[in-house]
């Protein structure tokens, strides 16, 4: 058994992943609250889906800028300044709330500009974290780095729905809080060893992402891997479909169904720390995602409700496992100085395949009914598995996490 705490002995990983679960947290909660206010302000469920794409299109449309900016910049400067921006916009969400001008527009308005810190802080987040620990303790932080997200992923929604319930503007004051805090510790930072770009702006400069995941087949296959195994399999939007007409466990059980994937994640990270994976990490891969797929499958099928959540636990479990490690084999593989624009990449593809997994499933869900759509589409996601370990023989050959290609 290894040391499961192997990346909290360095002083400036343990300060990052407390900013990082404070911002996981804080969006959480923002989203919940402002989601509460504005249907309960205008009863009106388009402005609901407006919430999401607003904060998703800039990151699609900055794609190129965002990882430029994050191999060009100090990424510890390109992730605290999007912070504060973020505590900024919860602090003009704050204001309209209390002024009696929270309405769709403005509302949609700041979150547009929340949506563009976003997409700077991501590729710079995601990308600090590999010069803030050794090449062997690297598998452990992002562990860690996972568990905080799959935690503030369930708390957050929690905290956010009770705060709002107490009053919304103070669920908005204290994710600016926790923002602020989280950019100052940040800031606190000694400067990371990160090697910076140095060579003149050019068109091949911006799409360097692009080029160097086409040509590294092992990310490639793991970005590819994931944005079709997450648009096929994906449930999540169909939950409440299944608490009501299916399962009929009402609000109480749609409760119980969103957590459930959460809740089987920190089991798998749990166990992954304590348990590093030492070998054959391209094969576990392919069967994560291929059993992530057949429990979609088994839950898709399900008339249950024990034997539902239990299959959540599991989607959310394999889930993870494939996440943790394509995370790895990303970051390793790919050289620090490239490292933002194809973390930049990567995040519109993750983002890609959970809004797009979506809407895939609510119009099949639509023309052939739920059931079909997540039980095929679970199907879908195991043989995408089978098939990329065809495409992509690099990816299913890859053994140690810690021995990919080193930074040149």
């Amino acid at each position: 058994m290894s040391d499961r705490f192997e990346a909290f002995r360095y002083p400036s990983y343990t300060r990052y992943f407390i900013s990082r679960f404070f911002t996981s947290f804080s969006t959480q909660v923002l989203s919940v609250a402002i989601g509460w206010q504005i249907y309960d302000e205008t009863r009106n469920p388009i402005w609901l889906g407006w919430i999401g794409l607003v904060q998703f299109l800039p990151a699609l449309g900055l794609v190129v800028v965002t990882g430029n900016v994050a191999d060009r910049v100090g990424r510890r400067l390109v992730m605290a300044s999007s912070m504060l921006l973020m505590m900024a916009c919860a602090g003009a969400i704050l204001y309209l709330a209390l002024t009696g001008q929270f309405q769709p527009v403005p509302v949609l308005s700041v979150l547009t500009v929340f949506g563009v810190a976003r997409a700077f802080y991501g590729p710079a987040s995601s990308s600090l974290v590999a010069n803030l620990v050794t090449r062997e303790a690297f598998p452990n932080a992002v562990g860690w780095m996972s568990s905080s997200w799959q935690l503030a992923s369930i708390a957050g929604p929690v905290a956010g729905g009770l705060l709002a319930g107490i009053s919304p503007p103070f669920a908005y004051g204290t994710a600016m809080s926790l923002l602020t805090v989280g950019a100052l510790l940040i800031l606190t930072l000694p400067k990371p060893d990160q090697r910076i770009e140095r060579t003149p702006t050019t068109l091949s400069n911006l799409l360097g992402g692009f080029s160097y995941i086409w040509k590294e087949k092992i990310v490639l296959g793991a970005i590819t891997l994931d944005l079709f195994a997450v648009l096929l399999g994906g449930a999540v939007a169909l939950l409440p479909v299944y608490a009501r007409d299916i399962l009929d466990v009402g609000e109480a059980g749609l409760g119980l169904l969103r957590a459930a994937p959460g809740v089987g994640a920190i089991i798998a990270i749990v166990l992954i720390t304590a348990f590093p994976i030492r070998d054959y990490a391209g094969w576990i891969l392919l069967v994560a995602v291929a059993l992530f797929g057949l429990a979609t499958a088994v839950f898709g099928a399900s008339t249950l409700a024990w034997l539902s959540i239990l299959a959540l636990v599991l989607v959310g479990a394999f889930d993870m496992v494939s996440v943790y490690i394509r995370d790895i084999l990303v970051q390793i593989w790919t050289p620090d100085q490239v490292r933002g624009r194809v973390n930049a990449v990567n995040s519109i593809f993750v983002g890609a395949s959970n809004e797009l997994g979506e809407t895939r499933a609510g119009f099949m869900a639509f023309f052939l009914g739920p059931v079909f759509t997540v039980v095929a589409g679970g199907i879908a996601a195991a043989g995408i598995a089978w098939l990329s370990a065809f495409l992509f023989p690099k990816l299913r050959d890859a053994r140690k996490l810690h021995d990919g290609r080193p930074d040149t």
